[in-house]
């Protein structure tokens, strides 16, 4: 193999030049302006979440998604799990049957003839990384909320991850008639070079790609912890997973001179060839709902690379003997493929590279959520980026601000607040009498009073009691509401990883993360967002008249203070001032 290397330039540092900056303005308005999948499939954990999805999405038409856009809602009930290549076929299949069932027709029959794109987002998962948040959302992980303001159904609610992930993605839609596409349901990236691309392979996938670096390179970069992609001058290209330079060249050796490499987003798309030989080949898995299969060891590793290369990873994990027994499932399966497409290897796998510049706001652990939300109060161009993407046209839009003081650095969305201050913070949806927040994040809060400190979250609580929400610094605070319409308070410290303490009570929570899920597990999501949402409406009710209240009596003083003239009003003080004197 050889390795070509190309010389880097000012243009490809980490620097954000003009052409690259004008290149991720030109990707966030095109995602503002995205023209939709024609179909969406969201892949839940559990039936209730699905249900939940369904409606959310179809009240979402004109906003998220577009008004002629489907939205195909599923749960994947596979004991276990089905492993994201498993479950991409299964909730294909399932969304097929919904898409008859809701009157849409045969989903495959239009992906075969080319009229139809299809984006497929996968949301399972418990979450524990990003604990306390997805337990307030009762198990739906891809429902926690974003810092911004959409119109849902008529009414203003805060984004979830999810509906941001949609509408990023969206800009791939236009280029992927009859492709199915997969996303994860937990990161928003903006590409740092131009979207549009022609989808020339049966399977191409989202990578940030960069020239082929030196062994010295390769190492420093830590590219031996991630799964890469690689890419020759045609384009074609092949996966290896967690492997150093040496043997990364061993074992894409077949692919020929090297171009580029890069680590891959994991996100990919197929034709609807490629997904029919999927789906002939899995059929019996499917049906029986056994097996548990990822899409980079059990299908392009062994599409991509040569029987002893394969073996020579998977040594990791499987059997020499299993893993030769599965790749050689898979050749049988590049067989069918090749009789229906007799050139199908010269247009195999290939790369979408979204740029080693690309920014990347990762939603899927606590303190990542918290970095990636402080970031909407910066000045730099890539919190510019963010707000815009957001659909933010300034940092305090939506919002009634009576008596509070803020600061131009503050964003503050949705939002109703009486008498106090906020500085240096993000607040979406809080509606507060009195509040003090300093270097904080609150989302969905209804409060008398809030006094939150620096590091602070504060999400999903309504408080009527007359101390109000006191959230002491870096400390997350979350509500979880049950079906009777009560809830439990739980936190996290917002710096560390919940997922290493997932079993363990502490910060006198009521409960572990893990019982707060398992609590979770059967819960009627919609449900318990509409009684939710009916608590805090009538608490910001009750809210907004004490802050009305408060504002008419001051108008109503500052009036009458203003119409006493100045020489009664100065002689009122004086004659106050020497009775006081003669009590002394």
């Amino acid at each position: 193999m050889s390795l070509k290397r190309k010389s880097s330039s000012k243009a490809s540092v980490l620097s954000r030049t003009d052409s690259l900056t004008m290149t991720l303005w030109e990707n966030v308005r095109a995602m503002n302006d995205a023209t939709n999948f024609d179909v969406v499939i969201v892949c839940t954990g559990t039936q209730t979440q699905a249900n939940y999805w369904q409606q959310r999405l179809e009240d979402g038409r004109g906003v998220i998604l577009g008004w002629e856009t489907q939205p195909l809602a599923v749960c994947e009930d596979w004991d276990g799990g089905a492993g994201n290549a498993l479950g991409t076929l299964y909730a294909f299949k399932k969304a097929c049957d919904l898409a008859k069932t809701l009157g849409y027709g045969d989903l495959k029959a239009k992906l075969d003839e080319g009229s139809i794109s299809i984006g497929m987002y996968h949301t399972a998962g418990k979450g524990t990384r990003l604990a306390p948040l997805p337990g307030s959302e009762n198990n739906n992980k891809p429902g926690v909320k974003l810092p911004a303001s959409i119109e849902i159904g008529g009414r203003p609610r805060a984004i979830t991850i999810l509906e941001a992930v949609v509408k990023q993605t969206s800009v791939y839609a236009e280029f992927r008639k009859g492709r199915l596409s997969v996303f994860w349901g937990d990161q928003v990236f903006i590409p740092s070079v131009p979207i549009p691309y022609e989808p020339n392979y049966h399977i191409d996938i989202l990578c940030k790609l960069g020239p082929m670096p030196t062994a010295e390179e390769w190492e420093e970069g830590g590219l031996d912890k991630y799964g890469l992609i690689a890419v020759n001058p045609l384009g074609q290209a092949a996966q290896v997973d967690k492997v150093d330079f040496d043997t990364a060249t061993e074992l894409l050796q077949d692919l020929g001179e090297i171009d580029m490499v890069g680590t891959s987003l994991g996100s990919f798309s197929v034709s609807s060839l490629m997904l029919d030989v999927l789906l002939e080949e899995f059929k019996d898995n499917l049906a029986k709902k056994s097996g548990k299969f990822d899409t980079d060891p059990h299908l392009w590793m062994p599409m991509t690379l040569p029987e002893a290369g394969y073996e020579h990873i998977m040594s990791r994990k499987i059997s020499p003997h299993r893993a030769r027994a599965h790749y050689s499932r898979i050749q049988a399966m590049m067989d069918n493929l090749k009789a229906r497409d007799p050139e199908c290897m010269d247009r195999l796998f290939g790369a979408v590279n979204v740029g080693k510049d690309s920014i990347w706001w990762d939603y899927g652990q606590l303190k990542l959520y918290y970095r990636n939300m402080m970031l909407l109060r910066d000045d730099s161009e890539e919190a510019s980026l963010a707000r815009s993407f957001l659909g933010m046209p300034g940092r305090t839009c939506r919002s009634e601000v009576f008596g509070t003081s803020l600061d131009g650095r503050s964003v503050v969305q949705g939002c109703s607040l009486g008498a106090g201050r906020v500085s240096n913070s993000v607040l979406c949806n809080v509606h507060a009498a009195e509040i003090d927040a300093d270097g904080c994040i609150l989302v969905n809060i209804t409060a008398k009073k809030i006094t939150a400190r620096p590091g602070s979250l504060v999400y999903n609580v309504v408080d009527d009691t007359t101390e109000g929400i006191i959230a002491d610094e870096n400390v997350a605070l979350a509500g979880v509401w049950r079906e009777d319409g009560s809830d439990v308070k739980m936190k996290a410290y917002t710096s560390i990883d919940t997922g290493k303490l997932w079993e363990q009570r502490e910060f006198d929570n009521p409960h572990t993360f893990k019982e707060v899920y398992d609590m979770n597990r059967e819960t009627d999501v919609a449900a318990i967002e509409r009684r939710r949402l009916t608590r805090q409406h009538a608490a910001q009710r009750e809210v907004l008249s004490s802050v009305e209240t408060k504002t008419r009596d001051d108008s109503v003083q500052s009036v009458i203070l203003r119409s006493i003239p100045s020489f009664l009003l100065g002689g009122a003080v004086g004659a106050l001032a020497f009775m006081y004197m003669r009590r002394k």
